[in-house]
């Protein structure tokens, strides 16, 4: 069954075939974003960035090169020296020594949802009342003020995906974030970036619920996915019988003869939060990340996903993608995945340092996340440990390679890729100037930008502190 959103198509065929004759009726349309993006690129003044050694991101490299920016986009660039052509622009940053790269992207972060200091009442990550809790969303979650949000922002991140826990079978909406200082989420939100679902496989849903009624094993947590979907697939038909009885209703107000066969107009079905989630997902619009460590329960989420008409965008955590990457290339799913986390709990036994490379060598999409309020502060050194794995198996990965694993692979996987995650013209000036090759231990970002704002800079001490953190460094003065 082809679907096409939480309203469905008819509603917009409805508007469109009957529009002029000034008899459209229908219930007001559901508001798919009640809490929309309020986030507002600062002016920034015309800046030129020359003589860097430039990843583009994309698996491109340019040395030395330059890179122009107007109105928080990249306009121009390209390799050599900045031409005559971009001269006069009023901030030139001289790259030259330094390497340019896209802000890094995590697609998989809780901070804001675990917040700093860590206490009870900081931590609002998992919704642990229920297996299923599609209904709740990470947003309503994110305190603006975490502290962690500019340590993140001094690692090069800038973009980040905050997503429920793993407690749940289906924990809830996702949401991308711009890594900007704001009063509220709403200031933060990645403009018209996809929601996303986090579902979890595995041990977590069953050692969680195993004493609270269940699922308390594997074919639990299916049994539960599969259940939830069954009641999301009725809940978009009953949503599309209305829409089909509203054409219905409204094209008999357009006959002569309405009087005598008037049809009465449809009540709209009662609405459920839960379900309006699952809907989204059907209908494509919400993109489904999946908590999953064994390739055998990758597999078979698959075959969920196959039965139930969805499309799966990421396994998060992924140990096991090197077992079946050519499955989840051909399949068209990311693996997001630790450098070297292994063998911390049984389902994580046989991860191996070389999987992220071994997903790329099977043209998987392939990316390094952090899940981790430490390692989100020097990704770039998880994916150079990933990278040297791969070198020392006999591969031949270079850094320019090695950076799409941090910015375009994921950004792919957040649905943004036509606004960031690689230096092209017309894409948000999201960039990071480092010290020397991203992939040294020794490199650190001197300056970040995001839509060509200057948000840090090491060297001139512009360094974000948020509200709570500066009332603190009040208080010990």
């Amino acid at each position: 069954m082809v679907r096409f959103g939480i309203l469905g198509p008819s509603r917009a065929l409805m508007g469109l075939s009957l529009m002029l004759s000034g008899l459209l009726v229908f219930a007001a349309p559901l508001d798919k974003n009640p809490f929309p993006s309020t986030y507002v690129a600062r002016a920034s003044p015309d800046t030129a960035i020359t003589g860097a050694t430039i990843l583009t991101g994309d698996g491109g490299e340019i040395a030395p090169g330059y890179v122009v920016i107007r109105d928080g986009r990249i306009t121009a660039m390209g390799e050599g020296a900045l031409p005559a052509a971009e001269k006069g622009i009023a901030r030139v940053i001289d790259g030259h020594g330094r390497w340019l790269t896209p802000g890094i992207i995590d697609v998989h972060s809780h901070l804001g949802n675990y917040a700093s200091p860590s206490y009870a009442g900081t931590s609002d990550g998992n919704e642990a009342t229920a297996p299923v809790t599609a209904k709740v969303w990470a947003e309503h979650s994110v305190w603006p003020q975490d502290p962690q949000f500019p340590l993140a922002l001094a690692g090069g991140v800038t973009t980040l995906q905050i997503l429920p826990g793993s407690a749940n079978l289906i924990g809830g909406r996702g949401v991308v974030l711009k890594n900007v200082s704001s009063r509220t989420v709403q200031g933060m939100k990645f403009p018209d970036a996809p929601y996303g679902l986090k579902m979890a496989c595995g041990e977590n849903p069953k050692r969680v619920y195993g004493e609270k009624g269940g699922p308390s094993t594997r074919m639990g947590n299916v049994a539960g996915y599969r259940a939830s979907w069954i009641k999301a697939a009725a809940y978009a038909e009953t949503w599309e019988k209305y829409d089909r009885d509203m054409i219905a209703y409204n094209e008999s107000l357009t006959k002569k003869t309405r009087k005598k066969g008037k049809i009465e107009e449809p009540a709209a079905p009662e609405r459920d939060l839960e379900m309006d989630t699952l809907r989204g997902v059907l209908d494509g619009e919400i993109l489904v990340h999946n908590h999953c460590y064994r390739a055998d329960e990758m597999a078979q989420m698959i075959d969920v996903s196959k039965e139930f008409g969805y499309q799966i965008t990421s396994f998060q955590h992924a140990v096991e993608s090197y077992k079946i990457a050519d499955l989840l290339a051909e399949n068209g799913i990311c693996s997001a995945m630790w450098a070297d986390w292994t063998r911390f709990k049984l389902e994580s036994f046989d991860g191996i340092d070389e999987n992220v490379a071994l997903v790329d060598k099977a043209q998987a999409c392939a990316i390094v996340h952090s899940d981790s309020p430490w390692g989100i502060q020097r990704l770039n050194q998880e994916a150079a440990k990933a990278m040297a794995a791969g070198n020392r198996m006999g591969m031949t990965i270079s850094g320019a390679h090695a950076m799409q694993w941090l910015t375009m692979n994921p950004a792919k996987s957040l649905g943004i890729e036509q606004q960031t995650g690689s230096i092209s013209v017309s894409k948000m000036a999201d960039l990071v100037l480092w010290s020397a090759d991203p992939f040294s231990v020794y490199s650190r970002p001197e300056k970040v930008m995001i839509d060509g704002v200057l948000v840090l800079d090491e060297v001139n001490g512009l360094k974000p502190v948020t509200d709570f953190e500066l009332g603190l460094r009040g208080k010990t003065l």
